[in-house]
This record gives C-alpha cells, sequence and structure tokens, in this order.
C-alpha cells in the first residue's frame, strides 16, 4: 500500500489543528480504522476506461461532421449534428430510454462481431422524409402507420450513411458495414442481453426547424476486439513506430524526383515612376550588385548557395561557389 508523504507546512498545520482543539487525535485514528467501502452496482458494469470513452468520442466527432455534410447536401437544407454525450450502460436501460416507436438501423460491421444500433428520433426521421419528398422538412409522427414507400425511403437514406461510419472508423479499424435490418419497435429487437454494457453515442440533431436526436448503441461484443486500439498508448505507438528498412530508400527515390524551381538573381535597382516612365532605348540601369560579388541562388525562394555567373555549352549558367549561411531566410 503507497503512504503518503506530507509536506512540512501540512505537517505543521495538523500539528497546530491538534494543538488547538480543532481535531482530536481519537477521531482520527477512528476514521484511520474505519473500513472505506465503494458502492458497486453490478448490473452496471463499467467495463471501459475514460481514456476509450474519450477515444469513441473523438470518432464520432468525426462521423457527426461527416453526416452533417451528407445530409446537408442530401436533404438541400440547414443540417446541425454534434456529439452530445458518450455513456456505458446496460442494454436495457437504453431501450427504455428511447420512444416506444422510433426508427431503428442495424448495422453489422464485418469483420467485428456482434451489430451497432443507429436510433433516429421520429421527428428528425420525418423532418428528413418530407425533405426527400420535396417539403419544407417539417415533421410529423406517425412511425406507427409507416408505409411500404416510407419505408423503402427511410431504410436507403440511412442506408447511404455507411461510407461515412466506415471513413470515421478507419483511423482505428477497417469495417464493412451493412444495414441488416430496419425496425421501428424495440421490444421486437433482442441484439444483446439486457445486462450486456453497450456504449450509446448521443448526436444533437437540428434539420431546418426540427430538432431531436439520434443515438448510437455499441454492445461491448463488438468493441472488445478493438479495446486496445482505444486507448492513448496505441495511438503513441502507431504514431512513434519505426519505419520498414525499405521505406527510406523508397520515400528518397520519390523525393529526388520532385522538381524545384532554382533561380539567380543578378541585382536590383530602385527608380521613380518618372524615372521608368522615361526610359528609352539603350538606357542602362544601374544595379546593386557589385560586379565582383557572388550571386544568391534560390532553391523554391529559399536561398541556399552563393554561385557566380557564366557559360556553359553557349548557355548562362551560374557556378557554385559555397553554401549560403546568412540572412533571413536562412534555413539552419
Amino acid at each position: 500500500m503507497a503512504e503518503e508523504v506530507l509536506s512540512q507546512n501540512e505537517i505543521d498545520a495538523l500539528l497546530s489543528a491538534l494543538s488547538t482543539g480543532e481535531m482530536d487525535a481519537d477521531d482520527l485514528k477512528k476514521e484511520e480504522k474505519e473500513q472505506k467501502v465503494k458502492v458497486y452496482d453490478f448490473k452496471r458494469a463499467l467495463r471501459f476506461s475514460k481514456d476509450q470513452i474519450r477515444s469513441l468520442s473523438r470518432i464520432h466527432e468525426n462521423f457527426a461532421r461527416l453526416l452533417t455534410t451528407f445530409f446537408s447536401a442530401q436533404l438541400r437544407t440547414y443540417v446541425q449534428i454534434s456529439v452530445a454525450s458518450v455513456d456505458q450502460i446496460p442494454y436495457e436501460e437504453f431501450i427504455r430510454s428511447i420512444p416506444k416507436m422510433t426508427i431503428l438501423n442495424i448495422f453489422s460491421v464485418a469483420p467485428l462481431d456482434g451489430r451497432i444500433l443507429l436510433e433516429a428520433n421520429p421527428n428528425i426521421a420525418y423532418a428528413m422524409l418530407d425533405r426527400v419528398l420535396g417539403g419544407r422538412g417539417v415533421s410529423v409522427n406517425k412511425v406507427e402507420n409507416l408505409t411500404e414507400i416510407e419505408t423503402k425511403i427511410m431504410s436507403q437514406m440511412f442506408e447511404k450513411t455507411i461510407d461515412n461510419l466506415q471513413e470515421a472508423w478507419s483511423s482505428v479499424v477497417d469495417i464493412d458495414p451493412e444495414l441488416d435490418e430496419f425496425e421501428v419497435n424495440p421490444q421486437f429487437l433482442q441484439m444483446v442481453s439486457p445486462n450486456e454494457t453497450v456504449v450509446v453515442i448521443s448526436l444533437n440533431t437540428e434539420i431546418g426547424d426540427s430538432s431531436g436526436m439520434i443515438n448510437i448503441c455499441i454492445p461491448h461484443v463488438v468493441l472488445e476486439p478493438i479495446i486496445p486500439k482505444l486507448s492513448v498508448h496505441y495511438w503513441m505507438q502507431t504514431e512513434t513506430k519505426e519505419r520498414e528498412p525499405g521505406e527510406y530508400e523508397a520515400l528518397t527515390k520519390n523525393i529526388q524526383k520532385a522538381e524545384v524551381e532554382m533561380k539567380t538573381i543578378l541585382g536590383e535597382s530602385s527608380m521613380t515612376i518618372e524615372q521608368f516612365l522615361q526610359l528609352a532605348p539603350d538606357d542602362v540601369i544601374q544595379l546593386n550588385q557589385d560586379i565582383d560579388d557572388p550571386l544568391v541562388l534560390k532553391v523554391d525562394d529559399e536561398s541556399k548557395f552563393l554561385v557566380q555567373p557564366g557559360e556553359s555549352k553557349k548557355k548562362v549558367a551560374v557556378q557554385v561557389l559555397e553554401e549560403y549561411k546568412g540572412g533571413d531566410d536562412d534555413d539552419e
């Protein structure tokens, strides 16, 4: 058991409190002997660390941005989607928290086991449906009486979000999502056992004048194989992993093929507008460059070498004298 080390100031304050009677030594001993008990609810087992929950939140923040762009283009109206919360709760509690009749999309996410659930509040779903059918995005909740055409349109609309889900998860694992079922009654849906821990990502959704929630339910069985990849340590190891021996050679060859612009400024001069307008043929403009001083060779506007002008094979050329080591644009 680790011992807590007190600073000198804390020791002095403790002794002062004991001497003045603010604290009683017997009470301190009694508190030390008492067993500290923390309440634990076995029905609500926390199987994900805060670090892993934060990783899931980051993934679905990206997913929310992708959905915002996607639905804005599909519905051609104002759409704003953002992550409201990320919680781990029993599956039974999640089912009780959503409406008795709602829009449920069940996706398989091969190669991961199990399935995930995307639940859209009827207000949001019907606003989407109304926009697709040419309306203003008015929400009318009649989820209990969906026609076959409305069911088909809604299921196809959410099926098109698969690419966004795949892209959002690509930083962790390559998945191949597929819409397996479309349901409206949560009681007919039994993805996992009631006490199974699930992660619920709630998305605040605004479509035109309508607002509601989109909930994504991910069972523990789906995330179990990739739990190590949801930690900060994994991200750090991924970023700092060593390259393969052949990667440096391939990278060097590719860089060597890159084209850069090289130029040498022979000199510069300044004059007034009046002098410029009076220029005539055979006039001589004096440059600020001494004929005996070397010129500066620039590579993509960065000064790199000192050179002297000359001629090579009847073409104007420069000869490199040394590396450029002065000036404000020096890289070294």
